[in-house]
């Protein structure tokens, strides 16, 4: 059995890797409650923003997070290109088919990295991914610490976005109701476009904070997708603030189930947790029923 000391830092440190996974889970939210569908390109496009980062690193010597907005914004261009001028013209407003072109962006930029980077394994060799703050006994990682600071900046700026803007309120009125939208004037498919660039823009930004204490390779953004899956199934499908407590709740279990069944096994606690979120309440914890 391990000490309390030891236990507290696990979830400590739990949450601070949770808040990341609830901001790579905003964007898969945030489409799938405006467009509502699930995003297969999700997990590639975090790769590639992760490899953004490495490259603007090693090559350029660009610190990772000065490079936060500038990721951010290239990364919404990027979005929003690719649902106003690939994904909404190939799918002819059928869903099942931005499913298909979704899926096929996200094989075309796996093997693009992979011819580029081929399957090597890479970090950022910095001295700052080590250092920890001691709080009495307690020793916390200061780049998770500042991905957690991060993460609810990010979250909180986003929620005044939605809800305060004209913008964030023409993204609702499509959400509820794209007909009735349109009706009044709002140019859907801006927004559609505008919420997916949106959505890629928070991966930028989560990638930019995940780089100093984990590594990239091109296919490593899917086993973050399944966590963040995890989270918007927890938090409910569309809500943002269910992404930051599923983030952070997911974050905790992770790190205890790591902790006491090791480190192999420490995503048991997770897809344990999906199944039973499944079976006793689908709609989530802050989800509302159709």
């Amino acid at each position: 059995m391990y000490s309390l000391d030891i236990t507290l830092e696990a979830v400590l440190n739990g949450l601070l890797t949770g808040a990341v996974y609830a901001l790579i889970a905003l964007g898969l939210t945030l489409v799938y409650g405006v467009l509502h569908i699930i995003n297969f390109a999700h997990g590639a496009l975090l790769t590639t923003a992760m490899f953004a980062v490495w490259v603007a690193y090693t090559f350029l010597g660009i610190d990772n997070y000065v490079l936060i907005p500038f990721l951010a914004v290239i990364f919404y261009a990027l979005g929003y290109a690719l649902q106003r001028f690939v994904i909404g013209p190939a799918s002819h407003g059928d869903d099942g088919n931005i499913l298909l072109v979704t899926l096929g962006i996200s094989i075309v930029l796996e093997n693009a990295l992979l011819a580029i980077f081929r399957s090597d394994t890479r970090s950022l060799t910095s001295d700052f991914s080590f250092e920890v703050l001691e709080v009495g006994p307690l020793l916390i990682s200061k780049p998770r610490l500042i991905g957690f600071a991060a993460a609810l900046v990010v979250t909180l700026l986003l929620w005044l976005v939605l809800a305060r803007t004209d913008t964030g309120k023409a993204i609702r009125a499509v959400a509820k109701e794209k007909l009735g939208a349109s009706l009044v004037g709002i140019d859907v498919r801006h927004i559609y476009a505008v919420t997916f660039g949106i959505g890629c823009a928070t991966l930028a930004v989560a990638a930019c904070l995940l780089m100093p204490t984990f590594y990239v390779n091109p296919r490593v953004g899917g086993a973050f997708v399944l966590v963040a899956f995890t989270v918007v199934v927890l938090g409910g499908m569309g809500s943002i603030p269910g992404a930051l407590a599923g983030g952070l709740f997911i974050g905790v279990v992770e790190s205890l189930s790591g902790l006491y069944l090791g480190e192999s096994l420490g995503q048991i606690g997770i897809f344990l947790i999906f199944i039973l979120v499944l079976l006793f309440r689908p709609t989530g914890l802050f989800g509302a029923r159709a």
